[in-house]
């Protein structure tokens, strides 16, 4: 397993170490001892959930606020998505910013979201299987966010704003400048 820091403070992307052969490949896709040791970060996770999404679906930006916070490690285990995490703890020097990543089943990568961030993805394919395990439990009540199309991030989703399908719930977030994290 290797460990790559990204731009964000405390968020990194796991490349797994994979064994080829004529039969196929095995790798670990996660090992806590390992994590740990190598991030410095807390890799106990209780709860994984799994969604599929057509092409154009953009899920995001969420976050559980307060007690119920999340670290997220998330990956691609069908199609491709572009995964985005934004630092919105203010005492961060990294604190407003963002960073994404393009997850497929092919690179293998897996994209850890410390608690404090909010996180989405668009995808990219007609199809994606998305995967995350999260180091807290959900709670409805604690749920927050920031508006996907945010001006102050500008973030690249990878598709056209016409391509782009939003829940209900996901059209109507705050934006970064209110601060409702």
């Amino acid at each position: 397993m290797k460990i790559k820091e990204t731009p964000l403070k405390d968020c990194y992307i796991i490349e797994p170490t994979v064994f080829e052969d004529g039969r196929g490949y095995f790798y670990e896709k996660y090992n806590e001892k390992k994590f740990e040791e190598l991030t410095g970060m807390n890799g106990h996770f209780v709860q994984d959930n799994i969604s599929k999404s057509a092409y154009g679906v953009l899920r995001g930006l969420h976050l559980q606020k307060g007690e119920h916070a999340q670290a997220k490690l998330v990956s691609c285990l069908e199609g491709r998505v572009w995964d985005v995490a934004v630092d919105l703890r203010p005492e961060s020097p990294t604190f407003g910013q963002w960073y994404g990543v393009e997850l497929t089943p092919g690179n293998r990568l897996q994209f850890y979201v410390p608690r404090g961030f909010a996180h989405g993805f668009s995808v990219l394919s007609e199809t994606a299987v998305f995967a995350y395990k999260c180091d807290n439990f959900y709670s409805k009540e604690s749920e927050g966010g920031v508006i996907w199309n945010d001006p102050d991030l500008n973030i690249d989703w990878k598709l056209p704003l016409g391509d782009i399908i939003l829940s209900e719930k996901d059209k109507v977030l705050a934006t970064f400048a209110e601060r409702n994290f």
